[in-house]
């Protein structure tokens, strides 16, 4: 099925913010625990990719000096970098967040543990999927020890340490697909063959054979996430639902409902997915789009960014939301900085000096340097 672009996804801002956030965010964290909340560059200059910072550790700190403040210091004149105290005034908010929403976050780790073959994740597998599942960075090393009646630690035949959730065979797991069913037809028994919201791209036109086709398919029986799948014949169309319903179920548990599609790979072993699961994003356009900006290929759950959808609102959504308003302040601060610097350079601020003001515009060009830190066509 042909890709076709989509403005509208293409634009929203949480995604196309995410890879810089998760860095900032990082980074943040390294500060937040040291007196002062101040460290060296010499700490951190090297573990960039440990942190995923995309570019130099010092550069990219620069680029943002709405969270961070460069000063020398005392020791061998050396570059430090401290939190601005609205950083640690949004670090200390989004603690609360986590505080009091504990009990969510813990549901949406179950939740994904419970879509396993096993009902047990290895804790590497979980650490990949933790930044879009908006847990804490301290959140797996405490889980089992602050809610021990829900998770226990094990090995794995190949000897991983893994969670298993305790405690569950009396209680039935309702995935997103069914709490919607229920919320519009008023019981989940009413029919077995649960259809998937559907929500067409504009200008987006299928082949009447695989419309048709795509009519059948959501017709069919719908297999929860959560339900033994090892009968399925895995060339029917029975398990390919089941495969879209799995997608759907886990971009239903992030914070902002999307996620590399590279990232994901690593679910496909302990999922019961097959080896080219991710071609269901391509075959089911209505369902799924496929954003190819920022040099990455994000698969994005459409139903969570239209009107009528019955996704929960993850609760540290709003709280990235305004790290990402803080972000582009710095966007600001730096535009005023060279504008500043090339006041004083043309002397008396008089921009009318021959070349001045062709130096001014030139400066404002730097921009475009930054361009994929901040994007131009956001919502």
């Amino acid at each position: 099925m042909k890709w076709k672009k989509d403005s509208y996804y293409d634009s929203i801002e949480m995604i196309n913010y995410s890879r810089e956030l998760k860095a900032v965010m990082s980074l943040k964290n390294c500060m937040i625990k040291e007196p002062d909340y101040t460290i060296p560059i010499s700490a951190i200059s090297k573990r960039g990719h440990e942190l995923d910072v995309p570019i130099k550790v010092a550069r990219f700190l620069r680029q943002y000096p709405s969270f961070f403040e460069e000063y020398t210091g005392e020791k061998y004149n050396l570059p430090w970098f401290r939190l601005t105290r609205e950083a640690i005034h949004l670090s200390e908010e989004e603690q609360a967040v986590y505080e009091s929403n504990s009990l969510d976050l813990v549901d949406r780790l179950k939740k994904l543990v419970l879509m396993s073959n096993e009902q047990m994740l290895p804790m590497k597998i979980i650490q990949g999927m933790q930044w879009y599942l908006g847990f804490s960075a301290d959140f797996l090393q405490n889980v089992v020890k602050r809610f021990g009646g829900a998770f226990e630690v094990v090995e794995t035949n190949e000897g991983l340490p893994a969670i298993r959730v305790i405690g569950i065979k009396e209680t039935k797991v309702v995935s997103q697909i069914q709490k919607s069913a229920v919320k519009k037809y008023g019981q989940l028994e009413l029919s077995p063959n649960i259809a998937f919201p559907l929500f067409p791209s504009k200008g987006l036109r299928l082949k009447r054979k695989i419309s048709y086709w795509l009519d059948g398919f959501q017709e069919l029986p719908y297999v929860s996430p959560y339900e033994d799948s090892s009968h399925l014949n895995p060339n029917s169309d029975i398990s390919e639902k089941r495969i879209v319903g799995v997608l759907h179920e886990v971009l239903s548990l992030f914070v902002d409902h999307s996620a590399e599609r590279k990232k994901l790979l690593c679910l496909r072993k302990y999922l019961g997915l097959p080896q080219k699961f991710y071609r269901a994003f391509e075959r089911h356009p209505n369902i799924f789009y496929l954003s190819l900006k920022n040099k990455t290929c994000t698969a994005i759950l459409k139903e969570a960014y239209n009107t009528g959808s019955c996704i929960e609102k993850h609760p540290m959504l709003d709280v990235r939301k305004k790290y990402i308003i803080l972000m582009k302040k710095s966007a600001r601060i730096l535009k005023e900085r060279r504008r500043s610097k090339l006041l004083s350079q043309t002397g008396n601020g008089n921009l009318s000096e021959p070349g001045a003001e062709e130096g001014f515009e030139s400066a404002l060009l730097l921009d475009s340097s930054l361009s994929f830190i901040y994007p131009g066509s956001l919502l």
